[in-house]
């Protein structure tokens, strides 16, 4: 059982939706049982921390600790906890793995049904949080709250990793670099000498386009309104680079005409619901296939003609790129230290943690990939 104790530390607060977020001295609960406590060492900001940070739609899961993409070491473990001890490196995951349940125990499927996306900011267990602030609750994010020195995390919702792996890299693991090799490999398994289409060049595009590429797609057309995205994606495979706003046409009608009827894999990586409507008019009949992977800000209602579908094109979609994160992370980590697969080049700033608001005006600013943020040593 464990004895550990109430932990005062630093954490980035957001107050408000929009509102720059505030260092404050929060306090954090011991774990509960099948909890881990984590020291957090690096956590990246995900475009969907953004995303949700700026929505209005929940004005009542404030003050809240965000961040999802993390690296750290396991500082406590709770009752009942096997498989961590303390000092133990792990990632952090927003899609948790139970081993039990009918989606984990498929084969088919990482959609845990008991640790799945939580979106009530509270614990999965107990539906209560484990931070606070002034004797008050503070909101978690995705059952992670990274931002945060110290964090408590059910043990289904982090996973051990090699200690060789450099925390400050490979955080990135723990979702965007992730989420796009899987969408290529695992989702839409890529095949040699096809020709793929991405929307969106962030991390998850070009992780997408890595992807792509290791498998042997012949044509990897990166598309984004963001002129400087292209020669950032050259260094992970993109072949061709299309710039909507210098098209005098539809985007799907150059890329038909370009790729004789349509590309054989699309992917969406933007979180515009029209986009994936453009991404699946821009794979071929027969077997085209849309892989939707971006969270969408307002509307995420999908519009398209059935003609697209009857005509053999498939949609698709797949969260954290459809690994299982506590079986499959770890050979990603792996691949990493044999130097199969490229992290380090998706960092493109690091800041202290007390500088956090700088990493969210990069990223709005569309003048980032990954900002890694260095918790103090």
């Amino acid at each position: 059982m464990s004895s550990a104790t109430i932990i005062t530390c630093k954490a980035a607060v957001a107050w408000g939706a929009g509102e720059a977020l505030v260092i404050e001295e929060v306090e954090v609960d011991p774990p509960k049982p099948m909890e881990i406590r984590v020291k957090v060492i690096s956590t990246a900001l995900c475009r969907s921390d953004i995303t949700q940070w700026e929505s209005k739609a929940f004005p009542h899961l404030y003050p809240r600790i965000f961040g999802h993409e993390a690296s750290g070491i396991v500082e406590s473990v709770g009752e009942g906890v096997e498989e961590f001890k303390e000092g133990d490196h792990v990632l952090t995951l927003f899609v948790g793995e139970c081993m039990k349940c009918k989606h984990c125990t498929s084969g088919k499927s990482n959609m845990c049904q008991v640790l799945g996306l939580e979106r009530t900011g509270v614990m999965h267990s107990d539906k209560t949080t484990r931070f606070s602030l002034k004797g008050k609750p503070i909101y978690h994010y995705c059952a992670v709250s990274s931002f945060s020195e110290y964090t408590v995390v059910h043990s289904g919702c982090a996973v051990k990793i090699n200690p060789a792996a450099p925390l400050e890299k490979i955080c990135l693991l723990s979702c965007g670099v992730a989420a796009g090799l899987g969408a290529a490999w695992r989702v839409a398994d890529i095949s040699k000498g096809s020709t793929v289409v991405i929307f969106g060049l962030g991390t998850v595009g070009l992780s997408v386009a890595q992807g792509a590429k290791l498998r042997g797609a012949s044509r990897i057309i990166g598309v984004d309104v963001n002129p400087e995205k292209f020669e950032k994606g050259k260094a992970f495979g993109v072949t061709e680079f299309i710039n909507p706003n210098d098209c005098n046409e539809p985007v799907q009608q150059i890329i038909k005409r370009i790729t004789d009827g349509g590309a054989d894999y699309t992917f969406e990586c933007i979180g515009d619901p029209g986009m994936i409507t453009t991404a699946l008019q821009s794979c071929c009949d027969g077997w085209g296939l849309t892989v939707t992977l971006g969270v969408p800000k307002l509307k995420p209602e999908i519009v398209a003609h059935c003609a697209l579908l009857l005509s053999g094109r498939t949609l698709t979609g797949s969260m954290l790129g459809g690994w299982k994160p506590k079986s499959d992370l770890p050979k990603l980590v792996d691949m990493y230290l044999n130097k199969e697969i490229q992290i380090d080049e998706y960092v493109t700033h690091d800041v202290p943690f007390t500088e956090i608001n700088k990493a969210f005006d990069l990223m709005r600013e569309g003048k980032s990939l990954r900002c890694v943020i260095h918790m103090p040593k």
